[in-house]
């Protein structure tokens, strides 16, 4: 069934005045009369009195108020973070396959898998899915945010820089930490309402849809003199936006029946339908002066809908006897995530001891409704299930650090073990979404989305075991630092040694400087090891194919020339300084430089008549038009900056606290895999890794992203805004025949803005809006907006959706 839909309801039409804000840097607003910057921090160094200025790396601080709000569109955490944080970068995928469904999130400009997600410091497990129709993290297995319920969010630290030593592979690009809320009393419930109201330029209308409801509650209790137990629970439902054009119908489809419906809506272009119920829990429980015992999880379930292409009446897609006006097939994903990590903190001797195990599951399964698989004819099932997906992970490890004092110097030494194991796991379709039927001539399997067939399907395995050390030393007021080893190896790619080195050295009382040095390194995913699927869709052109995704041990894609994939290895380096002149003003600029060899990426997809007839003649699988394999397919480099500054200021009874930030990362490919002379021997002009995937990993993410911010509050009001700088994308499309289409989106401004007011001790009403000035990205040219139908790219940070105006309601007690 559909997924039902939010009622809808009139947007308020309200202005708020207050100067813009951005609360990715309102990392220093003041809580409880101490700035975050005086907020001790916990990741990116094993010392227990660091704060956000005294770090060697950059980290920022996001508390639950920030994400609160910057969450007001959808309640999703992914969304909060990107409204927070300049470097980093999650679009809203349509028309892309799973990624319509799990949304895949960069920093600094890198891969997806190239960040490390922890919870309560705890390795954090990845989706099952692999997003191999999206541009941005194409071919990734990301870790899912939004299965994470935010109001159950303390704050979260972000570590902008590589940390593969100090906490394992993947911290590449960085380290997100969230952190649970831990109160041990009180509690809150919010139900939150809003809607888009846009003027859709393509068409002439005003449109009002993407109704969304979210409700949230969660209270804790004291347990004995130290414990606490933290429940809550979230729902959230989201209707669908729709931003497409007038069809104008492509030349190869224009027959007179399709001309019938020339001019009309025939595609989707916008958010899919979601409907969310997400659960957790904190808790830690003394056992004794020295011990505690201590678990935490969360649950998620998420039903959601994917647009894809409209198939015409009259084509080879579609009978006519099933759907006499065409039909448009809708991708339905059932994602299940669930975690837990239960521990024990202890001390033996001077030690302090935490020993934990930690269990991850992601299982998806990908449906399509409104689709027919054509070989079948008209008696074609139309609602098909095409593959079951599933990864789990589960860790032990072990973690024991001391603090040293020697006068004015202060040494905290770590050292750990961890052992973790991951499992990944396919299963096929129904055999009608992948069989071939009688109708020789026409698509085989479901339409937008073949099933997986019993010989795609993956079982595979993993160990990885480690040992880390660490020493992070204060050397009086002036000079701190970090260091830290850590040994990992792999049972499918043997051992890797990582090691960072950092330092910050206050040359004066209100100024310092702070670098860092680290080597990292990132294993392929199982899922780009052993996933394989069959389709039958539409390609970059519009022109429907047969295709595959060939894992590397496949026979055909062995006879290609593919070889076993190999880690990504990745040199991290960074200089900055920080500065804070009074108790009113602090800044911070940090420059990097990452360069990373053997990154992992799918090839282009090779398609020619003469790899469907090799494939047929040497393997007996006839009809395969496209092939697509990963591969290490490049060398690259990322250079960088990010800028933070904040005044603080009493005005008006209240306090204002104005925040300005900058990021800039920019990826240029040093190195590119060569053909395989397998592969040029079948396919002459074939290129593995060609125009379209390299733009893919330089400049499909926008290169920069800046905002200004302003907040004030006094003990009723809280006014917030904020403008941020969407920077400029670039997409490339290969069509063949030397045709390759190319535009870049302009850089875009947004504007949201909140205001909030508290009704007596418990109550606070809210209204806001995001996008208030109903912006929107560049209109695709020509070549690319597909006759009219798709006229916004999803690669702008400011979406395709315009205007959101919503309303909260809080009572905390």
């Amino acid at each position: 069934m559909p997924i039902p839909a939010v009622r809808p309801l009139n947007p308020l039409a309200f202005a708020i005045a207050c100067v813009v804000a951005l609360p990715a840097a309102a990392q220093t607003r003041e809580t409880d009369g101490a700035t975050r910057l005086d907020a001790v921090i916990v990741t990116g160094t094993r010392a227990v009195d660091r704060t956000v200025l005294e770090s060697t790396s950059p980290v920022d601080v996001l508390d639950a108020e920030d994400l609160r709000r910057a969450g007001a569109v959808n309640g999703e955490l992914g969304s909060a973070l990107q409204a927070l944080l300049p470097s980093f970068n999650i679009p809203r995928q349509s028309n892309s396959g799973g990624a319509d469904h799990i949304r895949a999130a960069q920093l600094r400009g890198l891969s997806p898998d190239q960040v490390l997600v922890l919870v309560n410091g705890k390795r954090r497990h990845v989706s099952a899915l692999v997003t191999t129709g999206s541009k941005v993290g194409r071919g990734n297995t990301p870790v899912d945010f939004n299965a994470i319920p935010l109001s159950a969010i303390k704050r979260i630290e972000v570590l902008r820089d590589g940390a593969g030593a100090q906490y394992g592979a993947d911290a590449v690009a960085g380290v997100i930490n969230i952190i649970l809320d831990d109160a041990g009393d009180g509690g809150a419930f919010e139900a939150s309402y809003g809607a888009h109201h846009t003027k859709l330029e393509p068409i002439d209308r005003t449109l009002t849809d993407g109704q969304s409801a979210s409700f949230a509650a969660k209270v804790g209790t004291a347990l004995g003199d130290a414990g606490f137990l933290r429940v809550g629970l979230e729902y959230k439902a989201l209707s669908p936006t729709n931003r497409a054009g007038f069809d104008q119908i492509p030349p190869w489809d224009r027959t007179p029946r399709n001309l019938e419906l020339q001019g009309r809506r025939n595609y989707q272009l916008g958010n899919g339908a979601a409907r969310d119920i997400n659960g957790w829990l904190n808790t830690e429980i003394a056992l004794g002066t020295t011990t505690t015992f201590y678990a935490f999880g969360t649950y998620a379930q998420r039903d959601t809908e994917g647009a894809n292409y409209f198939r015409y009446p009259d084509g080879e897609a579609n009978w006519p006897e099933v759907y006499p006006d065409g039909f448009r097939p809708v991708s339905i994903g059932e994602n299940l995530d669930v975690a837990g990590v239960a521990g024990v903190r202890t001390q033996w001797g001077d030690w302090d001891v935490d020993a934990s195990l930690n269990h991850g599951r992601n299982a998806f399964t990908y449906r399509l409704r409104d689709s027919i698989n054509a070989s079948l004819g008209p008696s074609s099932p139309t609602r098909f299930k095409t593959g079951d997906y599933a990864f789990d992970q589960t860790l032990a490890n072990v973690d024991v650090s001391r603090l040293f004092a020697q006068g004015d110097t202060l040494h905290t030494v770590a050292a750990g073990v961890e052992f973790r194991v991951e499992t990944y796991e396919t299963g096929a379709g129904d055999p009608a979404s992948y069989a071939a039927g009688p109708f020789t001539g026409r698509p085989t399997g479901s339409q937008a989305g073949g099933g997986l067939t019993p010989q795609d399907a993956a079982d595979l395995d993993r160990d990885v075991a480690s040992v880390y050390a660490s020493v992070s030393s204060g050397f009086g007021d002036a000079l701190s630092t970090d260091a830290a080893v850590r040994y990992e190896r792999y049972s499918d790619f043997g051992g890797e040694v990582t090691g960072k080195l950092a330092a910050r050295y206050a040359f004066a009382p209100a100024f310092a400087l702070r670098g860092a040095l680290s080597k990292n390194f990132r294993a392929p995913s199982l899922g780009q090891i052993g996933f394989e699927s069959t389709g039958t869709g539409y390609n970059a052109a519009g022109q429907l194919i047969q295709s595959r995704l060939l894992s590397v041990n496949n026979p055909i894609a062995r006879a290609l020339g593919a070889t076993d994939l190999t880690p990504e290895q990745s040199i991290n380096a960074s200089l900055g300084f920080t500065s804070r002149i009074g108790e009113k003003f602090d800044v911070s600029l940090d420059l990097f430089q990452i360069d990373i060899d053997d990154r992992v990426a799918l090839s282009e997809a090779i398609t020619s008549d003469a790899l469907t007839a090799y494939i047929d003649s040497a393997f007996g699988v006839p009809g395969v038009e496209s092939v697509s394999v990963f591969t290490n397919a490049a060398d690259t480099q990322t250079r960088g900056a990010e800028a933070v500054a904040n005044w603080r200021h009493p005005l008006a009874g209240g306090q204002l606290l104005l925040t300005g930030t900058w990021s800039y990362a920019e990826t240029e490919i040093k190195r590119v895999v060569a053909t395989p002379a397998q592969l040029t021997a079948v396919v002459p002009d074939a290129v593995l890794f060609g125009v379209e995937e390299r733009n893919t990993l330089t400049d499909a993410a926008p290169r920069t992203r800046s905002a200004f911010s302003a907040h004030w509050n006094d003990d009723r009001w809280n006014l917030l805004a904020r403008v941020t700088r969407h920077g400029s994308t670039r997409r490339v499309f290969n069509f063949g025949g030397g045709f390759e289409p190319e535009q870049v989106y302009g850089a875009k401004w947004q504007l949201d803005a909140e205001a909030e007011v508290r009704l007596g001790e418990r109550w606070a009403l809210a209204i806001g809006g995001q996008n208030l000035t109903d912006a929107y990205a560049d209109r695709s040219n020509d070549d690319i907006f597909y006759f009219g139908n798709l006229p916004y790219d999803v690669l702008s940070g400011i979406g395709s959706s315009g205007a959101y105006y919503y309303t909260r309601l809080r009572y905390s007690f």
